[in-house]
């Protein structure tokens, strides 16, 4: 198959760590011995608001490069802010224009439904077919708070094929577009790179001490991952049971300086650390180092951190968002009912002291390689292929 992918979100050269789900997802396609094309539009604002940082750092991405063999295309649009729905039609605007500007495609993928998933309705008058793949916010948040629901489920039903990493978003999409035709493709988890190590090694290698209880935050410093709520948790835990804990997180965000000057105003700026982005293999060390994940975000599709994690052999802790109930589901203490930080450190500590096997927490994940979940997605790609573009 010769498949087009429009995408929000790509590494570059610039920004490696941003989507590299997203990445592996294609090149494992490329793998499988498909053509695939990217075009991942990035924004541009008029003068003055271009002078803002994130602009700036987009700007310095490339506008064409090739990553393992997959070649991605970055045109530009124009972006206003409070404008969603002008800029989603200027994004799938230029981004469609640019992947069928060469070799006409046999599928469009709008990997991130929102505002990818606008271009359905220009597939659809170009007679391409076209699958809209939700991750979790493009779905969930942009269907919600952003009241963007009338245009997804336009577009939903525009493309007339959907897929989603969790079997809670698939639900959500249906329902958005009134038919149950979505397909759950879950990412899969590298279970050769994430999987039990040797703890006391790993913490000599990164530094940390041995006595340490030692937990972990990945994701974005985002709202929705609310890191303040994971430290106030870990706050919770560690004055009544465990002065000696650290907490690690692990990425970067807008929240960044918020976390830091709340720890220092909490007087445990000292068991609190920043590390930053870390890429997959320095994230798997983290893993097998760590006592236990920390995800205490408000909306999920299907935490790539917790299959990870547990393919790592690293306990959980989470709030019952999206689909992190389907991967906890049944582990004693795993799931906090409530965003209480109090309730949430209280799992911690169980956890911490009643530490599951690592056998039992890697089974949980033991089927979802990347290649199950390629095969699914191959599947419902050619089928969407083969049906075409409704009259």
């Amino acid at each position: 198959m010769r498949i087009a992918v429009l995408t929000s979100l790509y590494p570059s050269a610039t920004r490696p760590h941003e989507g590299i789900f997203a990445e592996r997802r294609w090149q494992g396609m490329l793998a499988r011995g498909h053509s695939v094309r990217v075009a991942h539009p990035l924004p541009y604002a008029p003068f003055p608001l271009s002078l803002a940082a994130r602009y700036g750092e987009l700007a310095k991405s490339p506008a064409r490069e090739e990553r393992a063999g997959i070649v991605v295309v970055r045109p530009r649009y124009l972006h206003w802010p409070r404008a969603a729905r002008a800029n989603a039609r200027r994004f799938a605007d230029k981004g469609l224009a640019a992947l069928l500007s060469t070799e006409r495609p046999d599928v469009v993928v709008c990997d991130y439904a929102w505002p990818a998933g606008v271009a359905a309705h220009a597939c659809a008058r170009e007679r391409v077919p076209c699958v809209i793949s939700g991750r979790g916010s493009d779905v969930l948040q942009v269907a919600g708070e952003a009241g963007l629901a009338p245009e997804l489920a336009s577009a939903l039903r525009a493309a007339g094929h959907w897929c989603g990493v969790s079997q809670d978003l698939v639900d959500r999409m249906d329902e958005l577009a009134g038919a149950r035709r979505g397909v759950l493709v879950p990412n899969g988890v590298d279970l050769t790179l994430f999987a039990p190590r040797d703890r006391n090694a790993l913490r000599a290698e990164l530094g940390l001490d041995p006595a340490l209880a030692v937990v972990l935050v990945v994701g974005h410093l985002i709202e929705r991952k609310d890191p303040l709520l994971a430290l106030r948790s870990f706050l919770a835990w560690t004055k009544s049971t465990a002065p000696f804990a650290k907490l690690v997180f692990i990425g970067r965000g807008p929240l960044e300086e918020t976390v830091r000057a709340a720890a220092a105003d909490a007087g445990m700026a000292h068991a609190v650390e920043l590390a930053g982005e870390k890429p997959p293999s320095e994230l798997a060390k983290w893993y097998g180092a760590a006592d236990a994940l920390l995800l205490t975000s408000s909306r999920e599709g299907r935490p790539n951190v917790v299959l990870e994690a547990l393919a790592s052999g690293l306990p959980v802790v989470a709030t019952r968002a999206g689909g992190t109930a389907e991967l906890l589901e049944g582990l004693p203490h795993a799931l906090a009912g409530t965003r209480d930080a109090d309730e949430i450190g209280r799992l911690l500590a169980f956890v911490l002291r009643e530490r599951p096997a690592p056998e039992l927490l890697r089974a949980r994940v033991a089927e979802l390689s990347w290649n199950a979940g390629l095969a699914t997605l191959e599947r419902l790609l050619e089928s969407a292929a083969r049906a075409g573009v409704a009259a």
